[in-house]
């Protein structure tokens, strides 16, 4: 049995190796071998809001959709603007400090870059 990673296109594990590349006979992508992993880590490090912008550290994001605080009963409104945002690992990936609220992580999924 080989050691050959799945195809990263379509999933196979009928992958075969043609001189220095990776090749799927079932949807004919090639690869070299090192470069799956690197896709995978960097699309995994790759943060991007609603519309699919890619974030940065320092950004500044527009909130779009009106957020209820856990435990308070405040609300963070549609349109409010969030400055220099810091990314982080995790379900909630943006931390930030929203004025008149606080500290607060954010969802990438809430937020449009400005």
């Amino acid at each position: 049995m080989s050691d050959l990673p799945p195809c990263p296109q379509c999933g196979s594990t009928l992958t075969y190796e043609d001189a220095s590349m990776l090749v799927c006979p079932e949807c004919a992508h090639e690869w070299a071998p090192g470069a799956a992993a690197e896709e995978n880590e960097a699309e995994a490090a790759r943060i991007v809001d609603a519309n699919g912008a890619p974030l940065v550290d320092g950004d500044t994001v527009t909130v779009i959709k009106d957020l209820k605080i856990k435990g308070a009963s405040k609300v963070v409104k549609v349109g409010t603007k969030v400055k220099n945002i810091r990314l982080v690992g995790g379900d909630h990936d943006i931390d930030c400090r929203i004025e008149g609220i606080g500290a607060m992580k954010l969802k990438s999924l809430f937020v449009k870059k400005s």
